[in-house]
Parts: structure tokens; C-alpha cells; sequence
């Protein structure tokens, strides 16, 4: 149980340093550099994707080793799904309930939003992106067996 709450503290604590790589690069293009809000977005978007990505892999997830491509281009469809989760969280309040307010549309997309948003990452990051070889969501151990596979790990 406390692997599980160390995950989940640095799935946390990652998320946190990539949601202020994102704010901050946002409101430094949409200000002092002048980009409209969809570029600003986009770019501090895929800011605070890698700056997450690069501290779950190098942190939270070291032991699972992810290589190539793969993991990374998961990462993002993640990522996207997530916002999605926001997007339509604050479609519904503001478009479908009638909720036109400022605060309404803060606390169900910056709210709910994130809440249901996060939880999607947490489960994809883990399950999609980071996962076990062996399956069990433990660290990835190597093959022990002795019909000409690999015994032990001389990687670390």
C-alpha cells in the first residue's frame, strides 16, 4: 500500500511542476509575447505534456524503462483525452445546463473538469504508458527461465 501512495504522490507531485509549466508559458505567450489564445494554449499544451512525461518517466515510473516511441505518443493521447474529459465538462455546464457565469465555468472546467480529467490521466499513465511487463503494476522484472532466456537483469 505505501508503493501505491508513492505513486500516486509523484503522479502528484509531476502533475503539479507540468500544470505550472503550462499556466506560466501560457500567460507569458498570451501576454508579453502576444499569441492568440489557441496558439498560446496549444504550445504551453505540449510544454507541460513533456515536462510531465519526462517526471513520470525519469521519476514516478523509472522502473518500468519505456522505450521508443510508443510510450510517448500514448502520453499524449492521454494527455488529449483528459482535456477532452475538461472540455466536456465545461460544454455541458456552460452549453447544455444553461451555467453562463464565470465561476460556473471555472469550477466545471477547472474543477470537475480536472478532478474527472486527472483521474483518466492517472489510470492511462499507469496502465497505458508506464505499464508492468509482468503484469502485476509492480516493477518490471527480467525472465528467470531456463530455456535460453535472459537470467537477471544486468541493466541495474
Amino acid at each position: 500500500m505505501v508503493a501505491g501512495r508513492r505513486e500516486l504522490a509523484g503522479f502528484a507531485s509531476v502533475g503539479l511542476l507540468a500544470y505550472a509549466v503550462d499556466l506560466g508559458l501560457f500567460t507569458c505567450l498570451r501576454g508579453p509575447a502576444g499569441l492568440g489564445p489557441l496558439g498560446a494554449k496549444t504550445l504551453s499544451f505540449v510544454a507541460g505534456c513533456a515536462v510531465a512525461y519526462a517526471g513520470n518517466a525519469l521519476g514516478t515510473y523509472r522502473h518500468t524503462r519505456p522505450r521508443g516511441l510508443r510510450p510517448c505518443a500514448v502520453f499524449v493521447a492521454v494527455n488529449l483525452a483528459g482535456a477532452g474529459v475538461q472540455l466536456l465538462c465545461l460544454t455541458v455546464s456552460h452549453y447544455g445546463l444553461g451555467l453562463t457565469s464565470q465561476r460556473a465555468d471555472t469550477v466545471s472546467g477547472a474543477g470537475i473538469g480536472m478532478v474527472l480529467g486527472t483521474i483518466l490521466r492517472f489510470w492511462g499513465t499507469r496502465t497505458l504508458v508506464f505499464r508492468a511487463a509482468d503484469g502485476s503494476g509492480g516493477p518490471t522484472r527480467s525472465w528467470t527461465g531456463t530455456s535460453g532466456g535472459r537470467v537477471g537483469s544486468w541493466t541495474g
